[in-house]
């Protein structure tokens, strides 16, 4: 009788212990995890709640003990950042790819995406999968076309140059146009290269009416201190920042609004490319420090943020999508766009070209420098465009910024709470902090110690869903 006395006390001291401690109903708790947060850095043996989408509590591990009845996810020697942001895509621009972007992006922990550029219909189609399933699609803003000038560049006249700009004749036809755009529910506008002063002006002036940001391309018609003051909120791949800090600048500008007026009638293209041809490296060759100082300190004063595209010009450069280990990652893509790219990529030379090397190496430089002086910048690749793999791509990007001169975690934030600030959305996405969306990622190994441990993705988690290595492998093996 004594031990069966001794058996029963000892079960019910078991049952009062495990009473005694915490259970979360309906949720589930990553358990002794370092947590890598974009604003406050690293944090040891933390546990963090998920309950429903949300992280619901976040603890010192040593501080509260866990009921067994918990679903628990074991963190020990494991890292939790937030689901990454690829700000720089485009979903219209190699459309046989674009049913397998989204599986793509998640399989590489990029949460949510910024789409720049692309047939609105088109691109819509993915932001409506994107929220009727958020669990397992990646959040996708949408800009809607390029909004381009009488000589559009993307006008489709080439696989070069397919349909993703629409061309504006005047203020009174982008006005048109920008409001049907805005009608559809574009989440941001872009601003591309051959719209004229007056066309920008207008523009920027329909951005700020409607509350939204204007992102794009330095028209060639001005120079960046105007694109900037006017109210262009983000610049892409620098373009044309150079023609604005040589100390030739006012020439290369009067030049520049001559060939405009194409006499030649080039096609949109062939008319951005020739001025390009002739105006880019003679600017970066005829840098003026002091001028290149008063653009920047415009840029920091007017919030302009920056998407460099590191990773796009040093692949364009370089040619590193000719090497077998980057073309092994098409096995991800669909048959026919994987026989696509591959040929495409046999047809190329090996030759480098030193110029676009120059460029590459300069905005490398200047990010550099930016990063000192305060410019803010958000990570993009620009993929598909010149073979980057949509989701492994941004990894490499982030790893970019911080050989330009970001500290990791700066690098991190680039990529995570940046671009949730740029839409406004930085009190529930982009860091780990109770209330926020749980978008996030386990990591193996800390990327703090080196960047390119953001790929050791061992889960996502998407809307509070847990997708673990074994689906996410699964989204790279389905074709």
């Amino acid at each position: 009788m004594k031990n069966f006395a001794l058996i029963v006390l000892t079960f019910i001291f078991f049952i009062s212990c495990d009473d005694a401690l915490i259970y979360y109903e309906d949720a589930y708790c990553i358990e002794n995890i370092s947590i890598i947060d974009p604003n406050d850095g690293l944090k040891e043996n933390q546990t963090v709640i998920i309950k429903s989408n949300k992280i619901y509590q976040i603890f010192d591990s040593s501080n509260k003990k866990l009921s067994n009845k918990n679903i628990i996810y074991n963190g020990t020697n494991k890292f939790l950042i937030p689901g990454l942001w690829d700000a720089h895509v485009h979903f219209a621009f190699e459309e046989s790819l674009a049913e397998s972007m989204s599986d793509l992006f998640l399989a590489y922990g990029v949460t949510s995406v910024r789409d720049t550029g692309g047939d609105i219909d088109f691109v819509n189609k993915f932001k409506r999968e994107s929220k009727n399933d958020p669990d397992t699609h990646p959040r996708i803003m949408v800009a809607g076309p390029l909004i381009d000038g009488e000589y559009n560049v993307y006008d489709g006249s080439s696989d070069q140059h397919p349909p993703l700009s629409i061309q504006t004749i005047s203020e009174k036809d982008l006005l048109k146009q920008v409001s049907y755009l805005i009608k559809k529910n574009v989440d941001f506008l872009k601003a591309y290269e051959m719209l004229t002063l007056n066309q920008f002006k207008a523009l920027t002036n329909i951005a700020k009416e409607n509350n939204l940001k204007l992102t794009g391309h330095v028209p060639l018609s001005m120079d960046v201190i105007s694109a900037s003051n006017m109210g262009l909120n983000s610049m892409e791949h620098f373009r044309n920042f150079e023609l604005s800090v040589s100390k030739n600048s006012d020439e290369l500008l009067s030049k520049r609004k001559s060939l405009l007026k194409n006499s030649k009638k080039l096609s949109g293209g062939k008319l951005r490319s020739s001025i390009h041809s002739l105006q880019r490296m003679d600017a970066i060759n005829t840098i003026d420090s002091v001028k290149l100082n008063q653009v920047i300190n415009v840029l920091v004063k007017n919030q302009t943020w920056q998407i460099p595209t590191l990773f796009l010009y040093r692949t364009f450069a370089n040619k590193t999508f000719k090497s077998d280990g980057w073309i092994e990652n098409f096995n991800s893509f669909p048959s026919e766009v994987r026989e696509k790219w591959v040929s495409k990529i046999s047809k190329i030379d090996e030759k480098v070209n030193k110029d676009r090397q120059g460029y590459s190496n300069w905005a490398l430089e200047i990010v550099n420098l930016m990063n000192r002086k305060g410019v803010k910048f958000m990570a993009g690749t620009d993929a598909p465009i010149f073979f980057l793999i949509p989701g492994l791509s941004l990894h490499d990007e982030i790893s970019m910024l911080s050989e330009g001169g970001l500290s990791n975690l700066e690098a991190i934030k680039s990529a995570t709470y940046n671009p949730s600030k740029y839409f406004g959305m930085e009190n529930e996405l982009g860091s780990i902090k109770v209330g926020q969306i749980a978008d996030l990622l386990i990591l193996k190994k800390n990327p703090l110690e080196n960047i390119r441990n953001t790929k050791e993705i061992e889960t996502v988690i998407k809307n509070g869903n847990i997708l673990n290595r074994k689906y996410l492998d699964s989204l790279l093996n389905k074709y």
